[in-house]
């Protein structure tokens, strides 16, 4: 039986940061993962994989519609998908072996394989039963799906088997219109496949600025995504045509069908906590599964903590990246430090959506007076300059004190830019604020200059 500090059960981004970070503390620590690759869901089979096959089919959108206009000439461009996907899985053993090494050199032990609580201070893994001073899960979350389809990861996928296609189909049904279902319908339709993305909502992204909703959708059609929005799916069928959807128009109450060679269930993630024995030792849980914790991210256990997508909250790798510091700081008896209201969040399409803060939509619920300073990137230079000028940055902030409160923006690099508000946000910054600060030219983040202007006496270049 060995014993440590710190034992940390899922090797995910919140857990691998959680771990190395008590270790730098002085704490001894190992992390519970039974992958074979460390980095959980993020880094092998979501994030990261993701984000390269994003990346990859961009440049291949850029090569058949703008690099002509440029001045560009080639002969034609085409896919080759085995040598993309190598290139997906070279992403990830890059990073995955990076992580190793990093646990290496803080001096964290990976124990390899499963882990459950068989008691307070007790983690077992495997056979082997180890002490722990203090206890962390970070297991996770996996993709959820609908009654009474089943996946298969071949045909009727989640978003793992969305990125291990054998060839990149001719038609595809996305089930669910939030950032799992845009980003890869995006990657697919890029390549050449017919995309038809069904949403039970009325508006796509649920909880993003409507306005931003609307613009992100027109955009996407643009590029050959269908939407049917309003709509209820009652079954996938295996035909000999293909996977046969039927939904319901819940504003009709009419029936109808489509047909695709691959089904994509992108309707959210539920924790996983399955196989950690929490109802042994009467952690408690809410009616989603998640594990209740509080301020501290302690559990009603003591010495048990809980981080990341297990727990309440938008699962997000950096919220757990950052909940996972904040538990290592708490178990090392520092002040620990975690903002939950300054959650960025964003969708790696084309253009690129991102927001933190409030919408617009939730201030009116407030009844908090703000108001707003936008600015569109048909004002901004370089962005013209790429054929990226869709798009606008939309700064909310207090009538009174002009504090900002929220910032929501699609367009190029958003995922980037929206860092300034984050941290603008963080200091209790105002508009005149950001305003005031001088932006290099040219860049895309002269337009949150803008915008932060416009929630003054006006933007310069709109």
């Amino acid at each position: 039986m060995a014993g440590y500090d710190v034992i940390v059960i899922g090797g995910g981004p919140g857990g691998y940061v959680c771990a190395i970070r008590a270790a730098q503390l002085g704490l001894s620590t190992a992390c519970v993962e039974g992958r074979n690759t460390l980095g959980g869901t993020c880094l092998n089979v979501g994030c990261i994989p993701s984000k390269a096959l994003l990346h990859a089919s961009h440049q291949y959108h850029e090569a058949t519609h703008n690099f002509s206009r440029m001045g560009l000439l080639a002969p034609e461009i085409s896919v080759d998908w085995p040598a993309m996907l190598s290139y997906k899985d070279g992403t990830i053993s890059a990073n995955t072996g990076g992580i190793e090494f990093l646990f290496k050199k803080n001096k964290v032990t990976w124990l390899k394989g499963w882990g459950s609580i068989v008691s307070p201070g007790k983690v077992k893994v495997g056979e082997e039963v180890h002490d722990a001073g203090s206890i962390v899960i970070a297991t996770g979350s996996d993709a959820a799906s609908l009654p009474g389809i089943e996946v298969d990861e071949k045909s009727i996928v989640t978003s793992t088997g969305a990125l291990e296609l054998e060839q990149v189909p001719q038609r595809m049904t996305v089930i669910g219109a939030g950032v799992i279902g845009l980003e890869l319908g995006s990657v697919y339709s890029r390549l050449g496949t017919r995309v038809n993305v069904l949403e039970y909502l009325n508006a796509i992204t649920p909880g993003m600025d409507g306005e931003v909703a609307k613009i992100l959708q027109r955009l996407l059609k643009r590029q050959g995504l269908a939407f049917q929005l309003g709509v209820e799916v009652k079954s996938v069928t295996a035909t000999d045509g293909g996977q046969q959807i039927r939904y319901l128009n819940r504003k009709t109450g009419k029936e109808q069908e489509c047909t695709a060679d691959v089904v994509l269930v992108a309707t959210g993630r539920r924790p996983q906590t399955e196989g950690l024995g929490l109802e042994q030792i009467g952690i408690e849980t809410s009616k989603g599964g998640q594990v209740v914790v509080d301020r501290s991210l302690r559990t009603n256990v003591a010495g048990i903590y809980a981080i990341g997508d297990v727990v309440a909250g938008p699962m997000l790798a950096h919220k757990a990246e950052d909940e996972g510091m904040a538990v290592a700081e708490t178990i090392a008896g520092r002040a620990a430090h975690i903002n939950h209201d300054i959650i960025p969040g964003v969708i790696y399409t084309h253009p690129e959506v991102a927001a933190v803060g409030k919408t617009e939509e939730q201030l009116k619920e407030e009844g908090r007076a703000y108001r707003v300073g936008k600015f569109p990137f048909l004002g901004n230079a370089r962005a013209k300059a790429i054929f990226a000028a869709d798009g606008f940055v939309k700064l909310l902030v207090d009538r009174f004190t002009d504090r900002i409160l929220g910032c929501h923006m699609i367009g190029p690099s958003a995922s980037d830019m929206i860092q300034e508000i984050s941290l603008a946000m963080e200091f209790g910054a105002s508009a005149e604020d950001v305003a005031l600060t001088c932006h290099a030219h040219p860049t895309y983040s002269e337009a949150v200059r803008e915008a932060a202007l416009a929630c003054g006496d006006g933007a310069i270049h709109a």
